[in-house]
């Protein structure tokens, strides 16, 4: 006999057939975010099999993050399964309309390529990359670790990745299992808010102010036994946080207290910048800081470099040879390039984008309308309701983010893209902010 709930049929012999089942059933919405999952006695009495079997599914289930278990309250749906990609949550932006959702960035402040890539052919030719030389690069390398040092990173060695998130999940997955809490900024990167769960973990949310993660959420997401903490050192996606010196000691001093926690930096913004860097690193036993090429040079340039402690990186480099085996020497070479070279002013670049972020934080706030933009290429604008909010901006010819992308439970908000905007389009775009969200009200994103 089958079980049914709503409009879905619970089926399955094995618990592989039933957990696929429910899995298929979440991913076409017949099973909703939230929804109760039957006691697993009686399922199994209804499927006819061994109620263990049915414990064998929920806990491949809950293992892959598509539902959650609250003991006695049984099982649920998670609000967010790991199968719904915040990425997802976009517009269509017709012909005409300014996009400023897109979140990259500004192609004039990215240098030229060509000479970086002639001269990583150039190399290639004269000495090819082939099976089992070293995977870093040594000029690479001393480039990478030199920046590390002038930044306070704490002595570690240096591995690359195919980008930021690539690092995360090497890192998540070399010390964490299925089940484990991950602390996260709320709001944050929804590609974050996609990978926890789809590594079979729990993320859990810690608010963010303009100085970074709220030191007493992350000390409440630790004692409740959270097993990692991602933190964007600077230039937070969405809202532009940054983390103060201030902010980083009182969470280094949190973490003291969790020397078992994994502490991932994320400076994505590394070359785009010119605030200071206070990283979390060093603070915990395991940890690991992590910069992508992508905002700063180019998004196709899939590489960035990291470190950590050694036994993490160990583990990384281990893993990596199992697969790709190592980050393509060429992009190796090129970025190198770009870096001896200092092919970004970081400093003209930093100052084009804080004009652009600064003119329309400071034009919002001449119309009573709160923003948020300290760093990087976004302005993150709380607003009662996003729909609403969002719609009528596209019908005045402007297209941003819903802030649904980037929130697992922090109040509504919207992301502007800057990087395309100019001086003398600020007074508009302001205006149609205030225009869609009115009647205003100030909300702290924290």
């Amino acid at each position: 006999m089958d079980i049914v709930i709503g409009e879905y049929t619970f089926t399955g012999r094995g618990a592989a057939e039933i957990a696929a089942s429910v899995e298929r059933a979440v991913g076409q919405g017949a099973l909703t975010p939230g929804t109760a999952l039957p006691p697993l006695r009686e399922l199994a009495t209804e499927l006819g099999v061994n109620p263990n079997t049915v414990a064998a599914a929920y806990r491949l289930l809950r293992d892959r993050g598509v539902i959650e278990t609250a003991g006695r309250r049984g099982s649920r749906v998670r609000p967010r399964p790991a199968i719904t990609a915040h990425d997802e949550i976009r517009l269509e932006v017709p012909p005409g309309v300014r996009d400023l959702s897109a979140g990259n960035p500004d192609p004039a402040l990215l240098p030229p390529l060509g000479e970086a890539l002639a001269e990583a052919a150039a190399r290639h030719a004269r000495q090819p990359m082939l099976y089992g030389q070293a995977p870093v690069d040594d000029e690479l390398g001393r480039l990478a670790r030199a920046a590390f040092d002038a930044d306070g990173v704490p002595d570690g060695p240096v591995g690359l990745s195919s980008g930021s998130l690539d690092a995360m999940e090497r890192a998540l997955t070399a010390h964490l299992r299925p089940g484990d809490a991950v602390a996260v900024e709320d709001p944050g990167w929804g590609s974050v808010f996609d990978l926890v769960p789809a590594l079979g973990l729990r993320p859990t949310p810690i608010g963010v102010d303009d100085d970074g993660p709220l030191p007493h959420d992350v000390d409440v997401a630790l004692r409740q036994g959270a097993r990692a903490l991602i933190v964007t050192d600077r230039g937070q996606n969405p809202t532009g946080a940054t983390i103060s010196a201030a902010r980083a000691q009182d969470l280094r001093a949190i973490l003291a207290d969790h020397p078992q926690v994994l502490v991932i930096d994320d400076d994505h913004v590394h070359g785009l910048t010119e605030l200071p860097l206070h990283p979390l690193s060093g603070s915990t036993r395991h940890w690991m800081l992590v910069r992508s090429a992508a905002k700063a040079y180019g998004p196709d340039l899939r590489l960035a470099v990291l470190t950590g402690d050694p036994l993490t990186l160990d583990r990384l480099r281990g893993r990596y040879r199992l697969g790709p085996g190592w980050v393509s020497h060429l992009l190796q070479h090129a970025v190198t390039h770009l870096w001896r070279t200092d092919a970004v002013d970081v400093a003209a670049v930093s100052a084009a984008y804080a004009a652009r972020r600064g003119g329309l934080v400071r034009a919002l706030a001449d119309r009573g309308v709160t923003a948020y933009g300290r760093s990087s290429m976004n302005v993150w604008v709380p607003v009662p309701e996003e729909t609403g909010v969002v719609t009528r901006l596209l019908q005045a010819g402007w297209a941003v983010a819903p802030g649904a992308r980037f929130r697992l439970s922090s109040p509504p908000g919207i992301r502007i893209t800057i990087s395309p905007l100019t001086a003398d389009e600020v007074p508009a775009l302001a205006d149609a902010v205030t225009a869609a969200i009115r009647p205003h009200r100030t909300v702290r994103f924290g």
